[in-house]
């Protein structure tokens, strides 16, 4: 028993110090603080808001008294979130309300954004927050692997077919949550969908890639409409978006304290969409992308134009838009 605990706390520090290494100086996150209704009167859709990042983000427009649009794949667990940030929002808030979205089915997509158009006159803030990181190998409805599904060619469908709505509503903001993990990854023309191989890694990185090359070819596309798009890379968050890795059962209390003394909580990893959603430090910024609220220079493959625009015409196709 006693060789086991010394053991134990071996490997604890071990895996302490080099979190330490990893992660040291971590400056804590100073939140942001917008004037009390700030945002009233404007409508802002946040796709994945039940959890983690996108919760947070709807919770902190909803008290600037915006009329948040939660769209989310399980209806059951958004309308759990709903109650909960209501209560945290306080007495002068926003309005909440939740439509169903499932980015991994365009038939989806299709039927929520006929809805909006259908009943929103304008739409302020489309924040594409929804994401799925390093899943077991699966596919979407339509075939595609799940990772570039939802990350990228569901928000993609989304952001295209509410595009007349935003440039109505101008001035109008898009923000685009990407990740540093874009880092790893590059775009793999010649096998996009991952039909030959699949590293679950690398298709997220792909993923988050493909993110910052969208914004960097929306805002190219948009220039002139007072549609603005900007992406962001929010750093290492305490969420379930991690849910799929598996941590060995010995180390997950150890992951879990490390997590909490080094990872940014949700409310601090929902600072950067909501200084692109809301601040008029970034009136009439595009095409760039941020983190910790300051833009961020990006790696050469993620401002790639030629990239970028092969990776639209070939998204466009997956989607059904081009035929």
């Amino acid at each position: 028993m006693s060789a086991a605990i010394i053991l134990t706390a071996v490997l604890g520090g071990g895996v302490l110090l080099i979190a330490r290494r990893i992660f040291s100086k971590r400056k804590s996150v100073k939140l942001l603080c917008f004037p009390t209704g700030m945002m009233r009167g404007k409508t802002i859709i946040v796709t994945g808001a039940n959890c983690g990042i996108g919760k947070a983000t709807a919770a902190e427009l909803l008290k600037l008294q915006a009329r948040v649009i939660m769209a989310c794949r399980d209806l059951g667990k958004a309308e759990e979130a709903a109650v909960e940030i209501k209560k945290t929002a306080g007495p002068d808030q926003g309005e909440v309300v939740i439509k169903h979205l499932d980015l991994a089915s365009l038939k989806s997509v299709h039927s929520f954004c006929e809805e909006i158009i259908k009943e929103e006159p304008k739409i302020d803030v489309l924040i594409n927050n929804a994401g799925l990181y390093q899943c077991p190998y699966s596919r979407t409805e339509e075939g595609f692997e799940m990772q570039l599904g939802v990350n990228h060619l569901g928000h993609f469908l989304l952001t295209h077919l509410l595009l007349d709505l935003l440039k109505t509503s101008a001035p109008s903001r898009i923000v685009v949550v990407s990740s540093k993990l874009y880092k790893y990854g590059h775009i793999n023309f010649d096998d996009l969908n991952s039909t030959v191989d699949y590293n679950k890694a690398f298709c997220y990185s792909q993923s988050k890639l493909a993110n910052l090359l969208f914004t960097r070819e929306l805002a190219r596309r948009l220039d002139g409409t007072d549609v603005t798009v900007n992406a962001l890379t929010p750093g290492i968050v305490r969420t379930n978006l991690g849910r799929h890795v598996r941590i060995p059962f010995l180390a997950r209390p150890l992951f879990k304290l490390v997590s909490w003394m080094f990872f940014k909580s949700p409310l601090e990893g929902a600072q950067t969409p909501l200084y692109l959603a809301c601040s008029p430090e970034v009136d009439g910024v595009t095409g760039k992308c941020f983190a910790n609220c300051e833009e961020e220079v990006l790696q050469p493959k993620a401002t790639d134009d030629q990239a970028a625009h092969r990776l639209w015409t070939l998204s466009e196709e997956m989607v059904g838009l081009r035929k």
